[in-house]
């Protein structure tokens, strides 16, 4: 019956990529000429018993993950957006399955959420005709991904994001030469890899011919990718011919335990045997490009039709790919570009494909100008040498790929004339089971940490935080946790549940190699004094295990085994410590990863691919851009930094930790935690104004490429560089948010320059509203929390007390147009938005001063008052880290008419047609003392408000925009307006 059953189905599904979705039961029976298909109940049996490699269970998720991103109009879709729940449920209706099949269908194939794309016009070539006739290396990438074990929903994922990459690069036939150039934001190590591997395999594919990925600077970095493509993508057939019949022991990977058993992917004999192109290497896993090592005749290309160019299918599809991984180092590039040079005058016929890996690698540096300067250097060459590139090869596409929102090439315009990502921006949506940002910190939670409970707490359950001096017994702790999860993964391994091929712990306490070195010994002398083996040892692991490990644990309610008795680990704490430190081995557990040519020997240990990694490392830049840390499970982390993009990229804690998720602890100071949290919220509200934004409006789209930098400047203006000549074309005059929160961080800092007195001009400028704050109400304290890993709002059965005042929107207006910030552009295109509009759109404001509990918090504002007084914490620009508190959101969003799952029946009875919210919080900073009567020089007034939806703009439009060089509208970067 099951084959019946998988005959059937699939063969419905294949009828359906053309109709769309449809009844499929009556469809199955039909062609599987059983009418005991259509009831449903043989398809919910087969799907109940189906393992992940089963045919009908992967061709399901590849037909609704095809349907989930579908661009259509047709009937069955229903208005509903690309990638949404109301998508699914459309498919799922025009599918007709029935309550229990649904319930299924949901568990097993979960749709993902859409990359956000910005983007400009392009030409549309990738017709599916043209996608089906020529996918040799997606379709061997896409089978391999599957027999890997990945889930066939995400490999449907990987495919529809990467044909957002793809289809917005030039026609590698077309007759005229045109350079696409994009960028593709993902998070800290969450499979960009993957997705640009998949980009290369469409790409060639379709004809393009050299491909140059460009890694970090790191010859580690260089060399995982090199093998991550010769694995996934190059494969044994395009490797092989590279292996002397007379040296076969003389190949690179020849000691590889991945080629020994066979994990390289397979492509069924030589490519060009069938028609397709070979891969040919110009660098291997051991050697960078070289000049002098593959010379420029390995990058001949010969024409089967010598009378046409090479771009003609004819020769394209006849002609081999080449294939270079370089570190973006000066030397490499240079000799790549020498080597191009020779064969200049048939550049213009190659199509080219550039990806360049941790785009933002050269970090912007704000605080320090000489740094930023220094930085700017070795950016500024690189940068030069791939325009240089560009410029030789006409035909050559550029597609960055980086972590960040906040890359350089959107940060400083005197920078990226050449690299500018122009026509597009894909921003990759987070990928399932990702730990991430939101699985370290409790974002919204004002409970004091010690009284969340454990399985709603995700810090309790993973961050372990330090004191700001650096204790030995604190990093003795972070040494057992690494003992105890090694131990709980032997004790798992050996019951048969997972594999444990890395276990690693990680240790970042500063960039100097000096104190890499002094930091090895140091915690080589901690381990050699842990006496792991001797009872005092083992009754400190147990108290560790019986306090930490083992309740965490239990509160995840993970599936995989943790010994409830310590006794039953023993065994495997043994285990543990012969793979951390064998007996045999004379050196301690650590490796020092970094720049130092010494240590070269002692990196080779930290090789992931050939050898099995239980260690601790040690390290500073060599371990953050790009660098995957397998196995990492224990981080002890005391560096500080001021930047931005630099402390997200030493966030190697983020990935993917399949079995040992409950396991992961990070040690850290509450600082750099607040830090991370800081960072991270800010990050996510980018992504999400981003989603907005690239919604169509009006028929036509809100945002290009060219108009992302004004619009990350005015979100973050901490993020500018010194001394300018050069300034963004695009300038952000109007940014409307209905129903939308906004709270602006960048109010002065009373503690630095004219920031005491700006504070005081904008207490007077408050003085009408907090004299109007009279009234005293209570509302409804709500707490946010997770619930099957879903962020849920319920009502915490407590209340708290606050002022309010009603005015009118023209008052409120003349309040905040006064106001003073750190930067000149701060909130005034909300600002411009908000004046804009109409009494019918928004009439009146509702106020909020929130008290807190205690009376200690109380003080008086110019003898207004009392208020509550917050403490606000800011960040090394200035910038408040955050100001609301989601307790009191909910009134706020009641008051303006949003739904909420919370009823407040005061918010209600203050709620009308047009009207705002407005939660002010009288802040100062953690040092300052209590005073009956605040500083008015010392107090900001912070604020959050939400306008209601009678806010939105008649055409949808949510975002306006300018050029600031009204004659050339089409340039990026114009030269900068002299004072």
């Amino acid at each position: 019956m099951s084959d019946t059953v998988t005959i059937a189905y699939s063969a419905a599904l294949d009828a359906m990529q053309r109709t769309g979705p449809m009844q499929i039961h009556p469809l199955a029976a039909m062609i599987g000429k059983d009418a005991g298909l259509a009831d449903g109940a043989a398809l919910l049996a087969h799907l109940h018993a189906a393992g992940p490699e089963d045919a009908l269970r992967q061709q399901f998720a590849q037909a609704l993950a095809g349907w989930d991103h579908m661009d259509s109009d047709a009937a069955w879709v229903a208005g509903t957006g690309r990638n949404t729940a109301a998508r699914r449920t459309a498919i799922v209706s025009a599918l007709q399955l029935d309550a229990a099949t649904q319930q299924v269908v949901a568990g097993l194939f979960p749709y993902a959420a859409a990359p956000i794309v910005i983007a400009d016009d392009w030409q549309e070539w990738r017709t599916q005709e043209r996608r089906t006739e020529r996918d040799f290396y997606w379709a061997h990438y896409r089978r391999y991904l599957l027999d890997r074990g990945w889930d066939a929903g995400a490999v449907a994922g990987l495919d529809h994001a990467t044909e957002d990459v793809v289809k917005r690069l030039s026609d590698p036939t077309r007759e005229l030469a045109y350079q696409a150039k994009g960028l593709v934001v993902g998070y800290v190590q969450s499979g960009k890899t993957a997705n640009f591997t998949g980009v290369i395999a469409k790409a060639i594919d379709a004809g393009y011919r050299l491909v140059i990925v460009l890694t970090g600077t790191t010859n580690m970095l260089r060399a995982q990718t090199q093998r991550r493509l010769d694995m996934e993508l190059v494969g044994r057939e395009n490797l092989e011919p590279e292996i002397s019949a007379h040296d076969s022991k003389g190949h690179e990977y020849q000691d590889d335990p991945d080629w020994e058993a066979d994990r390289f992917i397979r492509h069924g004999g030589r490519p060009s045997d069938a028609g397709y192109p070979d891969i040919r290497r110009l660098s291997t896993h051991g050697w960078d490009y070289r000049r002098l090592r593959q010379g420029f005749l390995a990058l001949e290309f010969p024409r089967r039709e010598r009378s046409l160019p090479l771009f003609k299918p004819a020769n394209l599809y006849t002609s081999d790919a080449r294939l270079v991984v370089a570190k973006k180092n000066k030397t490499v590039l240079q000799d790549l570009v020498a080597d191009l040079g020779r064969i200049s005058e048939r550049l213009g016929e190659v199509p080219v494909l550039i990806i360049d890996d941790e785009s933002d690698q050269a970090s912007v540096n704000t605080t320090s100008p000489k740094k930023w300067k220094d930085d700017s250097k070795e950016r500024t060459a690189i940068n030069r040498l791939i325009g240089q590139l560009l410029m030789m090869m006409p035909r050559a596409q550029y597609v960055g790929y980086t972590a960040t929102p906040y890359a350089n090439v959107f940060v400083d315009p005197s920078d990226v004339e050449d690299i500018f990502p122009r026509d597009f921006l894909v921003s990759l949506p987070r990928p399932v089971g990702y730990m991430g940002a939101d699985d370290f910190h409790d974002f919204d939670s004002e409970v004091p940490l010690a009284q969340r409970p454990l399985d709603e707490s995700q810090e309790k359950r993973h961050v372990r935080l330090l004191g700001e001096e650096a204790q030995d017994s604190e990093l003795r702790t972070a040494l057992d946790m690494f003992v105890l999860t090694g131990a709980v993964k032997m004790h798992r391994q050996r019951h048969g549940h997972a594999s444990y091929r890395h276990h690693t712990m990680l240790v970042h306490e500063a960039m100097a190699r000096a104190v890499h070195r002094e930091a090895a010994g140091f915690i080589n002398s901690l381990w050699d004094s842990g006496l792991y083996r001797e009872p005092a040892g083992l009754a400190r692991l147990r108290a560790l295990y019986e306090s930490d490990v083992l309740p965490v644990s239990a509160a995840m309610e993970t599936d995989l085994p943790t010994p409830a008795d310590f006794n039953d680990l023993k065994a495997d704490i043994g285990a543990a410590l012969n793979l951390i430190s064998p007996p045999d081995r004379d050196t301690g557990p650590v490796i020092v990863v970094n720049s130092d040519p010494d240590l070269d020997r002692q990196q080779e240990s930290l090789d992931f691919d050939r050898r099995r990694v239980w260690r601790i490392l040690v390290g500073g830049n060599s371990l953050a851009r790009g660098f995957t840390v397998e196995g990492l499970t224990v981080t002890y982390y005391r560096r500080v930094t001021k930047q931005v993009d630099t402390l997200m990229q030493m966030g190697r804690w983020f990935g993917f930790r399949p079995g040992f998720r409950d396991l992961v602890r990070i040690y850290t100071t509450e600082e750099l935690h607040d830090m991370f949290a800081a960072a991270c919220r800010d990050e996510e509200y980018l992504r999400a104004e981003l989603r907005r934004y690239s919604q169509p409006a009006d028929g036509g789209r809100q945002i290009t490429p060219r108009q992302v930098p004004p619009l990350i400047a005015q979100h973050r203006p901490d993020l500018r560089p010194t001394g300018r000549n050069k300034m963004w074309n695009a300038k952000l005059v109007e940014k409307s948010s209905p129903g939308e929160p906004m709270e602006p961080v960048a109010h002065p800092d009373p503690a630095k320059g004219q920031g005491a007195e700006q504070t005081r001009h904008n207490v007077a400028a408050w003085l009408p509203i907090l004299t109007e704050a009279r009234t005293t109400v209570e509302f409804k304290t709500v707490r946010v929390g997770k619930i099957d890993n879903v962020s849920v709002t319920q009502d915490a059965g407590t209340v708290y007390s606050a002022r309010i005042a009603i005015v009118t929107h023209h008052d409120l207006m003349g309040v905040l147009r006064s106001l003073k910030w750190l930067t000149p552009d701060t909130f005034q295109p909300e600002l411009a938005w908000l004046r804009s509009l109409t009494p019918e759109q928004l009439a009146r404001w509702v106020v909020m001063f929130p008290y807190q509990v205690s009376d200690k918090s109380l003080g008086t504002i110019r003898g207004r008052g009392p208020f509550s007084i917050f403490r606000r914490v800011r960040t090394a620009t200035g910038s408040l880290r955050a100001i609301s508190e989601s307790r009191h959101r909910n009134a706020a969003n009641r008051i303006a008419g949003l739904n909420t799952s919370v009823v407040d029946p005061e918010a209600d009875r203050l709620y009308e047609p047009a009207t705002g919210a407005l939660i002010v919080y009288p802040a100062v900073a953690d040092d300052v003392p209590h005073a009956q009567s605040v500083d008015d020089g010392l107090v900001t007034l912070a604020f959050h408000l939400v306008t209601p939806m009678s806010t939105m703009p008649l055409n949808g439009k949510l975002i306006k925009w300018q050029t600031e060089d009204s004659v050339n509208r089409s340039a990026i970067v114009v030269d900068a307006k002299q004072p």
